[in-house]
């Protein structure tokens, strides 16, 4: 069984912010394949979709807000005997390029507090989980907890809606082709890195 995490923060004020894109491409991929759900358990939304040449896959929306998401996927990735390397964590990424992605496996948070606490709770020797980084570029002035919570404009929606369609294909290559792959095809078309972390 292969497992989709999306990280973001429960409740219509974060719905469509940065900080919410993990959760943004987990409802891209419920309509795309049609997932069943959501099942309410390990703090969590959980929607099941059976997809063609994958099998059965879980979409998972924590509902713990960000900063203790791994109180909810560590349980429920003990419960479901999820190996790492069956894992992807969705998630939003300063350090990139606005609407820009990159897949790795593994590595540190970045700072990232969502990736903190998977971290945390997953414990060391289960950190090999892949991840896939949507860029939300750092603010230019203020506060960078202002910059991930602020709503999208109307003029960012159409970008948006790119690199929700761009993951949910990024995705799709994982699970058909493996990491490598995906990696080769789509990390190839994000802009440099301002620090890899």
């Amino acid at each position: 069984m292969k497992v989709v995490v999306g990280l973001g923060n429960p409740g219509p004020k974060y719905e469509v912010t940065p900080h919410n894109v993990g959760f943004l491409v987990v409802d891209q991929l419920i309509e795309h394949w049609k997932a069943t759900g959501p099942q309410k358990k390990f703090d969590a939304e959980i929607y099941q979709a059976n997809v063609p040449g994958v099998g059965q896959v879980l979409l998972v929306k924590p509902q713990t807000f960000m900063n203790l998401s791994g109180r909810s996927v560590a349980p429920l990735s003990t419960f479901y005997k999820i190996q790492p390397d069956d894992m992807i964590v969705v998630h939003d990424e300063l350090d990139l390029p606005p609407f820009s992605i990159r897949l790795k496996t593994g590595g540190g948070s970045g700072g990232h507090n969502g990736i903190k606490s998977l971290d945390e709770c997953l414990g060391a020797e289960n950190k090999g989980y892949h991840r896939l980084r949507i860029g939300i570029g750092k603010p230019l002035h203020g506060d960078g907890a202002d910059h991930v919570l602020r709503p999208y404009s109307s003029s960012e929606l159409p970008e948006l809606d790119k690199v929700l369609d761009t993951s949910v294909k990024a995705i799709e290559t994982w699970l058909m082709h493996g990491m490598k792959r995906a990696m080769n095809e789509f990390n190839k078309h994000t802009k440099t890195e301002t620090k890899e972390s």
